[in-house]
């Protein structure tokens, strides 16, 4: 018998209560008061170049989910080893191992928290509370093992273990749900008009100024440099939709108003971040006096 989509079970009570567990942190306002001025901190650390590093500007995604992988895979792995005969030593050196490379994994998330909105922040406090707890653990459980005290610390390991998988799981909701993580213009290619469509007349575009415009539903953001020079990108930045026709011109690039991410104008390229993802950038051509774009490699 075929059955319909629309009969197909409800989600189970459980699934909603769990769903509704992961969602809750992004409400609780009384963590605004610690992770706003840890945010400033934050976001005011000298870091250089290295911010950028951390982001994964250069990787053209966030680069803490890749690091998350080292420790993580140590102490699963250790965890294991500790239940064979002879694996206890070895345990010992993937929980040290993990501990050595949560350092890098820990700092790339700290960067990438201090630019999220609130909510977000908040959801992403309790993820690295849980984290926190559990690189607590684990280097108590080093301890306790290098003390010669082998059934504590693997006590420890796997409430280390626990508490690391719980934080795991807040991230990938925050990261996937709550979407703290994808490129936000990645669908822009696939919704820009593939022909040549009008804009406007160019008097309505002022040189040196974004001005934001809506082209079959699409946002884009145009800029008139002066003479035949025009760049045309989408409006909605790809870290997380600041909208780019309200930001500034610095230096040939345009800055998102939220997060402070430079984009450059002639091919979208990110130049300082927190976006990782290049911003799309739409054709531009000037017919009888009236703005014109399209998809680029179209027709």
């Amino acid at each position: 018998m075929n059955t319909s989509p629309y009969d197909l079970p409800q989600a189970r009570p459980w699934s909603r209560r769990l769903r509704r567990a992961l969602d809750a942190p992004a409400d609780w306002r009384f963590l605004d008061r610690p992770a706003r001025p840890l945010a400033d901190a934050l976001n005011g650390l000298p870091l250089g170049p290295s911010r950028d590093l951390l982001h994964g500007v250069w990787l053209g995604h966030p680069l803490h989910p890749a690091l998350v992988q080292l420790p993580l895979g140590c102490w699963i792995s250790a965890e294991l080893l500790d239940s064979l005969p002879g694996g206890r030593r070895a345990a010992g050196v993937l929980i040290a191992a993990g501990l050595v490379t949560a350092g890098p994994a820990t700092a790339a998330g700290w960067v990438d928290w201090a630019r999220l909105d609130p909510p977000r922040r908040r959801t992403g406090l309790v993820h690295a509370a849980a984290n926190t707890t559990g690189v607590l653990l684990f280097a108590a459980s080093l301890l306790a093992r290098c003390r010669c005290r082998p059934v504590r610390g693997r006590l420890l390991g796997l409430a280390g273990l626990t508490a690391v998988s719980v934080g795991g799981v807040l991230g990938g909701h925050l990261a996937y749900h709550q979407g703290a993580g994808p490129n936000r213009a990645a669908a822009v290619h696939r919704v820009a008009p593939p022909e040549w469509i009008g804009v406007g007349p160019v008097e309505n575009f002022p040189p040196g100024e974004p001005v934001r415009r809506t082209v079959d539903g699409l946002a884009v953001v145009v800029v008139h440099g002066g003479e035949d020079d025009w760049h045309v990108l989408a409006d909605r930045c790809a870290h997380l939709s600041g909208p780019l026709s309200e930001g500034t011109l610095v230096d040939g690039c345009l800055r998102c108003p939220w997060h402070g991410s430079e984009f450059r104008l002639r091919d979208g390229e990110v130049v300082r971040g927190p976006a990782t993802a290049p911003q799309p950038v739409l054709q531009a051509r000037v017919l009888s006096g009236h703005l014109e774009i399209r998809l680029p490699g179209a027709g």
